[in-house]
């Protein structure tokens, strides 16, 4: 064989090749499940609220300078090493099993954390708001809130021939979502003028930088996400490349404008992150005289149904990933199996559906139904855990260019050598300013003099804040080394195929 048809090797420990895959996911389906997966409709106002006017200049900065080459970096891991499990392959091959064990969980537990404590939170919040009233707290809020979660989890559960189509119809309805807005933020600048910020509160400063920094770079990411499910790709080697590119264009596009429209529309002191979004539709909607209270109600059945299929998205991918951790024993082999019937990893969706409802339902209790601080808190837990995870992700398209530079690719990001070390050192360098100033808020700032009120920012003290975020980490980090160290000490187990290729393109 030619060393252009040569295949990536092989992880000799894993049971995952024992599996069975139907081949179900298109261009057309990745492109959708990208969509979903990135954007993230809860944050376009969290975006606006934390940065201002600035948001959308920044916005575009990171678009500019993070989306475009990360988008280029994973066309060419996804492409080229497109085993089940995507990121954990990666770092596997890469760094070992024990980095990718800690990678894997970082990138896993976001998912969970973040569909318990703020999209189910926001989901309940609209439906309190703008369908029927639902106190936090009741036990009609447990129900919708524990329905949510469930709902999210059986589409992730019930196989990616059907769960695909559900995922992309709230891919579909999202972008129309923005869309709907968009034009009528138009109607109504045309009836009413616009009364948000001035042209001149748009110019860049250090201090709104490091403010929404973490929250955009969170919004931004997912490419990746789909390669959850490698193995379950018609043509990776094809498809991945052009889904990339084609959802990252849609992603951008969809933050860009919109967040430009809530600012145009809203002014400053009444853009809040959990609600931000629906209020701006609330605005502007008024254009439709009589008709706006029905359209308001839809938009928000609509928004629900969005949000809902955003974390089906997500559960789907980031379960695929640790499920395969566990089937190469860098977790748990229990959570590495999947369904011959179903093909999804059903012991690792139930285990994210248990974490997701007991953080659910902690989160309701302990903080009072407060919603807008549990998004926040919760906010900046999902933004820690998913950018350390990239910390150890993002180097492996060098590593494994060293290391395995005979393996065949379909894509290369464009420069040789020299243009894959800058994309890399570039996306690197912002994943870890926003992991820094996601874990340690206010450091920065008061290096740089910039003027900075932990309190008045947090609620809390720097102290009470440190030791909870350091403490979460720590505790999700000891939780992938004890799954390791637990099948490390059991030694490995070997199966009829004993292999699970990184599959990479064989030559024609």
């Amino acid at each position: 064989m030619s060393a252009s048809g040569m295949s990536a090797p092989e992880l000799e420990t894993s049971d995952i090749r024992t599996q069975h895959f139907r081949k179900t996911l298109g261009r057309i389906d990745i492109i959708l499940l990208s969509i979903s997966a990135i954007i993230a409709i809860d944050t376009v106002a969290q975006i606006a609220a934390g940065g201002g006017a600035e948001a959308f200049t920044w916005t575009l900065v990171i678009g500019i300078t993070f989306l475009f080459p990360y988008a280029l970096i994973v066309a060419e891991l996804g492409s080229t090493f497109h085993g089940e499990g995507g990121p954990f392959v990666w770092v596997r091959l890469a760094y070992g099993k024990l980095a990718a064990a800690i990678s894997t969980m970082f990138y896993w537990i976001t998912n969970p954390l973040w569909m318990g404590g703020s999209l189910v939170f926001i989901a309940a919040l609209t439906w309190d708001t703008y369908i029927s009233p639902l106190p936090s707290g009741s036990a009609g809020d447990y129900v919708f809130k524990l329905v949510f979660i469930w709902v999210a989890i059986a589409t992730a559960i019930i196989g990616l021939q059907y769960g695909k189509y559900i995922v992309a119809a709230g891919g579909i309805v999202k972008v129309a979502l923005l869309v709907i807005f968009v034009v009528t933020v138009a109607i109504y600048a045309a009836k009413y003028g616009v009364h948000g910020y001035a042209v001149g509160d748009f110019s860049p400063t250090l201090g709104g930088f490091l403010a929404v920094t973490p929250v955009i770079l969170f919004a931004v990411v997912g490419f990746e996400a789909p390669n959850g499910a490698a193995e379950e790709m018609r043509d990776p080697q094809k498809d991945v490349p052009k889904a990339v590119a084609s959802s990252g264009l849609i992603s951008i596009l969809c933050y860009l404008v919109p967040i430009f429209a809530i600012l145009a529309v809203l002014p400053a002191s009444k853009v809040q992150g959990a609600s931000g979004l629906l209020d701006a539709f609330k605005e502007v909607f008024k254009v439709y005289g009589p008709a706006a209270s029905s359209l308001m109600w839809i938009a928000a059945v609509l928004f629900i149904f969005v949000v809902l299929t955003q974390a089906s998205a997500w559960m789907i991918a980031s379960d695929r990933v640790q499920a395969a951790a566990g089937a190469d024993g860098a977790f748990f082999r229990y959570f590495g199996k999947f369904s011959p019937r179903l093909g999804t990893p059903v012991r690792m969706n139930l285990l994210s559906g248990i974490v997701a409802t007991v953080f659910c339902v902690a989160a309701t209790m302990l903080l009072n139904g407060s919603t807008a601080d549990i998004f926040t808190v919760v906010l900046i837990i999902a933004i820690s855990t998913r950018l350390l995870s990239y910390l150890i992700i993002f180097p492996t398209v060098i590593a494994l260019r060293r290391k395995h530079p005979e393996v065949h690719r379909p894509f290369r990001v464009p420069g040789g050598t020299v243009g894959l070390w800058i994309c890399t050192v570039v996306i690197y360098a912002w994943v870890l300013l926003g992991s820094w100033v996601a874990v340690f808020p206010g450091t920065l700032e008061g290096l740089l003099g910039v003027d900075y009120n932990f309190h008045d920012t947090w609620g809390v003290s720097r102290t009470t804040f440190e030791v909870f975020t350091i403490a979460t980490l720590l505790v999700i980090a000891a939780l992938a080394i004890v799954g390791y160290l637990f099948e490390r000490r059991r030694g490995a187990r070997p199966t009829n195929l004993d292999v699970i290729k990184a599959t990479a393109s064989v030559g024609d």
